[in-house]
């Protein structure tokens, strides 16, 4: 075996958190080599937050990431924390900006993201390596070491850091499912990959209903009997998106209905009420329209009272106005399924904690091994939360390699 092919610690993927994983290895010293089989690092760091990278919340914890174990993520989020990638971000001289829910942007490109890791893998000696296919991986007890055949030859190393991402977005080419594989030939078990903060797709009237009025976005409350989001929701020319409902996606199981509360805040029934005792010559819509797109007040009427199209509030009997109070309120809508990993953001599901040392990153009875980032069941809320976690789990395993 040629000598420039063996190294201290092996990173499978260059994205957000292999390359915080292979800057940390080799600030230690380490001689690093990082495998990505795509054309380019970084990709989904690029295409990230409108171009603009979403790479950080200003307030971060674990009730921010859904886990089998909700105390796995706190050592490492206290390791590596938010306020440490804002200082490296503040070092580089990377101008950014706080959006809602503390969410920070780039103000320029997320570029500056990807290059400021890319510097920092270069000052250390971090060796890049593109294109880079690995077919094969194994541990040689003897020497200690794990070695991986790839298309550009075989590599061995004493440590592997596992950073292979999630399937989300298909057409950036890394989601190949490498970290999966690798986690059940060395005993892991995985938990059960599903497209997630992901767009919900609609069937029949609903998805007519929706193209109808695609591009119009209104403040909701959007729920599932487990977990409930205020936020912003989309119509689209194939159901419906935005943050409440990408949030959402991380908690929906297929086939479940989800409530869409579309004047939250105010008391639909009480509303329509108060409003004939008072004005009782105006109508349903009138109303509406000072709360909703008018497209969309004109959508619902076609569905919920068509009969009253033209009635005033007079016009309308009282327990009619609560039952479309109540609708208002209390939209019942069950998404016939999502977009899928095309347009997701990440993938919940992966490798199960329970077998992770949550102080390491390393697996409990196999030394040497860490699994980081997207391929381990950890998925954060929209936000910055993925992002933070990348770095935050990198890290660690960096640190430890």
């Amino acid at each position: 075996m040629k000598s420039e092919n063996q190294c201290d610690v092996i990173v499978l993927g260059g994205g957000a958190a292999g390359l915080m994983a292979a800057w940390t290895a080799g600030k230690r010293g380490k001689k690093v080599l990082l495998l990505e089989v795509s054309n380019k690092l970084g990709k989904k760091i690029l295409m990230s937050g409108g171009g603009r990278c979403n790479f950080t919340n200003l307030d971060v914890s674990a009730s921010n990431f859904i886990c089998d174990n909700a105390h796995f993520v706190k050592s490492a989020l206290a390791q590596y924390t938010n306020w440490d990638f804002i200082g490296l971000v503040a070092k580089h001289g990377i101008d950014y900006h706080e959006k809602d829910h503390g969410q920070l942007f780039c103000d320029k490109s997320s570029k500056d993201i990807l290059k400021m890791l890319l510097d920092e893998c270069h000052a250390v000696g971090v060796d890049l390596r593109l294109n880079c296919d690995v077919t094969e991986a194994t541990k040689d007890e003897c020497q200690d070491s794990f070695v991986l055949e790839t298309n550009q030859g075989r590599v061995s190393g004493a440590s592997l850091i596992v950073a292979t991402g999630g399937l989300s977005i298909p057409s950036l080419g890394g989601a190949s499912g490498l970290g999966y594989r690798l986690a059940e030939q060395f005993g892991l078990e995985l938990n059960r990959t599903e497209a997630s903060l992901v767009p919900m797709t609609l069937s029949g009237k609903w998805q007519d209903f929706s193209k109808e009025i695609s591009g119009v976005s209104l403040p909701v409350f959007v729920s599932v009997p487990s977990k409930g989001f205020a936020e912003s929701m989309l119509f689209t020319h194939r159901g419906i998106s935005g943050p409440a409902i990408l949030q959402l996606s991380n908690y929906w199981q297929l086939g479940e209905t989800i409530t869409i509360d579309l004047i939250p805040g105010e008391n639909a029934a009480e509303l329509f009420l108060n409003r004939k005792r008072s004005n009782p010559k105006s109508m349903l819509s009138g109303i509406l329209s000072n709360f909703l797109p008018k497209s969309l007040v004109a959508q619902l009427q076609k569905n919920w009272w068509p009969e009253h199209k033209t009635a005033t509030l007079h016009d309308m009997k009282n327990d009619e106005l609560v039952r479309l109070g109540e609708q208002f309120n209390n939209w019942q809508l069950r998404p016939s399924g999502t977009e899928g990993y095309r347009t997701a953001e990440v993938t919940r599901g992966g490798v199960r904690v329970d077998a992770i040392s949550s102080k390491t990153m390393e697996v409990k009875d196999q030394p040497n091994l860490y699994f980081v980032g997207e391929v381990l069941d950890v998925t954060g809320h929209l936000g910055g939360f993925n992002f933070q976690w990348a770095w935050s789990s990198g890290y660690v395993a960096g640190v430890n390699a």
